[in-house]
């Protein structure tokens, strides 16, 4: 019998949780000048989000010097990104940390004492979920803000966008065309066939990635584990360097090959081409031309196999910029229905690289580390 319950979609996954101070972080007022004490059980909540790679912001009415002044006595300053202090709306204060950290606020969680401010942020931010650090703590408890499995990117995900502030800094000081500056980077993009150890952040990419994701597909690792065992498909990540640091895993390509693997079967008289099912990039990397570099590799890939390339997009409301990606990278619409657009590449044909970016790319599924084959530098 089929069950007539309605059906209640998961919660969005938690990217990010904004910290108000007086009376929510720390115990106290610090305008009134109260002798501020921090909770041991924030304390360690707050690095228990920071390592399951949860990144954390502060959202405050107060004055910026001194709350960084207590933030440092804490010892607690280093994992709060882009806080916001002064007498701004907090609802201004969660927008501009959204914005900062280039996620959207449906992936926030607004932490504060106030009934007041909580309502705010609700109605000038109605995806934003509002709650007291007593909710916080109980939620956590539950089980519904950590993710099940940690990987080594969400470990080191503050760090990057430390990396990542720092580069925006060189930026701003940069005196010269944006070309200049992206050359500046000294990008390297390593594109190889993912591993077993590769599992865990290519199917939490695909869970957090939806902007710049080609057909709005989710992979659980047992799935992605199948299919890099598959001889017809391909699973590769890319993972981005530049002088600043590691970017880490920032891209994804789920490659339907068409090889069937199977002992004594007769040789095809014409190789059938490779199918991208599924193209991500990390919305970390966006104006960079990342995400083309892939497609780049994907299709030199395709070629030195002596097959053409053909990509699938299926249109969600938030991943246009993935479509026009495929056709400024040179792929023609072959066909299109209300829920998929297929496209290929003319058969001499094919993206080039940002002459920023070195590509490198491993020409075997699951290569071992050192295998590397630099097909475009």
């Amino acid at each position: 019998m089929q069950s007539t319950e309605p059906h209640t979609p998961p919660a969005p996954q938690v990217k990010c949780v904004v910290w108000d101070l007086d009376d929510t972080l720390w115990d106290g007022t610090l305008l009134e000048g109260d002798d501020l004490s921090v909770p041991e059980a924030n304390r360690q909540l707050v690095r228990t989000l920071d390592e399951h790679g949860i990144l954390q912001s502060v959202a405050s009415r107060n004055e910026p010097d001194a709350v960084t002044e207590r933030l440092r006595a804490f010892g607690l300053d280093e994992y709060f990104l882009y806080p916001q202090v002064g007498w701004s709306a907090k609802s201004a204060s969660l927008r501009a940390v959204a914005q900062e950290l280039n996620i959207s606020p449906e992936s926030v969680l607004f932490v504060d004492d106030s009934e007041f401010e909580r309502a705010e942020v609700a109605g000038a931010l109605p995806s934003v979920r509002c709650m007291t650090r007593q909710e916080l703590h109980a939620l956590v408890a539950a089980g519904e803000v950590l993710p099940a499995q940690v990987t080594d990117d969400a470990r080191r995900r503050r760090a990057m966008y430390l990396a990542e502030s720092r580069r925006r800094t060189h930026e701003v000081a940069f005196d010269g065309p944006a070309a200049e500056f992206l050359e500046s980077l000294d990008m390297t993009l390593r594109v190889r066939g993912a591993s077993t150890a590769d599992l865990a952040r290519a199917a939490e990419l695909t869970q957090r990635t939806h902007q710049l994701n080609t057909t709005g597909i989710t992979f659980g690792q047992d799935e992605l584990a199948s299919l890099i065992r598959d001889p017809g498909h391909r699973v590769l990540v890319a993972e981005l360097d530049d002088r600043f640091g590691t970017y880490g895993t920032v891209g994804l390509a789920v490659v339907a090959t068409g090889t069937t693997g199977l002992a004594g079967a007769e040789p095809r008289a014409v190789v059938p081409p490779w199918t991208i099912r599924l193209l991500l990039m990390s919305c970390r990397v966006m104006g960079r031309n990342i995400g083309t570099s892939l497609i780049a590799a994907v299709a030199g890939l395709a070629e030195a196999h002596g097959a053409g390339t053909v990509a699938h997009f299926r249109p969600t409301d938030r991943n246009r910029q993935m479509l026009v990606t495929y056709r400024f990278a040179g792929f023609s619409v072959e066909s299109r229905t209300d829920d998929l657009v297929v496209l290929s590449l003319p058969e001499a044909g094919g993206p080039a690289v940002p002459g920023y970016v070195r590509l490198v790319v491993e020409d075997t599924p699951a290569a071992p580390r050192g295998t590397r084959q630099e097909l475009i530098a």
